[in-house]
């Protein structure tokens, strides 16, 4: 491609992405000990999702906010409702009162490449002006997020720049589709930024407009990884299964029989080898299903029945 067509490609995209870009302020209020309280504002970014005045953003960019100001690429400046969040995948739907309001394009994010342009969009550091563009390539596929929990495997890693302030933006492709909402970036690294894929911010946000949360499959088993190490210290095969650390007491896991020390194969015909999977494969039932549960105890198989039940709160590695 010449760097002249490129380039179009690139101007094309961001002006078509343009008046989709929103930003909001943020106001929390917080505490000192010894002190009254005080407002802590922020600014981050938001793409609309449809034309009712739906926009997408992160959870860690309205909660606990006490007031959100919406500022809409044609000048609008609204009070923006927080419809809902999810503390899981970052992702939060934001409603303001506005109609035809025009919607960013979605993408393909399942079949992203490594090494793929892209460029990252959003109100970094909230310069006035307009948005930020960066660009980059997609550096890394199924990330998790340095220093996080385990719930947040599956990111797009970039090194287009992400800066403060670009939380809850775009990530897009050079045909101005968005791929990804950016998330996170690592204070202390170069080019090393993430973005929440395209095709679960779509899911996630259906359920958020439809329930105000994200109903998750629960068994209530805290596993690890049968790594050689851990395998060797237990007597185990490697890569067996997932070992089972704890069962909730009262737990749907609890009352199938499950304890700690079995070894996890299996959740009904799926295999589950690491973390991910099982939480993958969880996914995949509806809530009040009962699910099969293969697994190996002291050498011996063994298959229970497990009831599932709606998680309400982000619990350890496991489901």
């Amino acid at each position: 491609m010449a760097f002249t067509e490129l380039e179009n490609r690139i101007v094309a995209a961001v002006e078509s992405i343009g008046p989709s870009i929103a930003s909001i302020e943020s106001l929390r209020v917080a505490r000192r000990r010894g002190s009254g309280p005080f407002a802590l504002p922020g600014q981050a970014s938001a793409v609309v999702w449809d034309r009712s005045g739906y926009l997408l953003t992160n959870q860690h960019v309205v909660e606990g906010a006490t007031a959100l100001r919406v500022h809409l690429a044609d000048g609008r400046e609204l009070p923006g409702e927080v419809v809902g969040g999810d503390a899981v995948t970052d992702v939060a739907l934001v409603k303001v009162d506005a109609i035809d309001v025009p919607a960013a394009r979605p993408g393909d994010s399942d079949g992203l490449r490594v090494g793929q342009i892209v460029l990252a969009v959003g109100h970094a550091l909230g310069l006035p002006g307009g948005p930020t563009v960066s660009t980059g390539v997609v550096s890394a596929l199924g990330r998790p997020l340095l220093g996080s929990d385990f719930i947040f495997e599956g990111l797009v890693q970039t090194d287009a720049a992400i800066n403060p302030g670009n939380s809850g933006g775009p990530l897009l492709d050079l045909s101005g589709a968005v791929i990804g909402i950016n998330t996170a970036m690592i204070p202390f690294a170069q080019g090393v930024g993430f973005a929440i894929p395209i095709h679960a911010v779509h899911r996630i946000a259906e359920e958020l407009r439809r329930n105000g949360h994200v109903v998750r499959p629960w068994v209530g088993v805290s596993v690890a990884e049968l790594s050689p190490e851990l395998a060797r210290s237990h007597g185990l095969v490697p890569n067996s299964g997932l070992l089972v650390a704890e069962v909730v007491p009262r737990s749907p896991a609890h009352r199938a029989g499950l304890r700690a020390g079995d070894v996890l194969t299996k959740i009904g015909p799926f295999e589950v080898r690491r973390v991910r999977e099982l939480i993958e494969t969880l996914s995949k039932f509806p809530v009040g299903a009962d699910v099969s549960a293969t697994l190996v105890r002291r050498g011996q198989p063994l298959t229970v029945s497990v009831p599932l039940e709606e998680r309400t709160e982000v619990a350890p590695p496991g489901g």
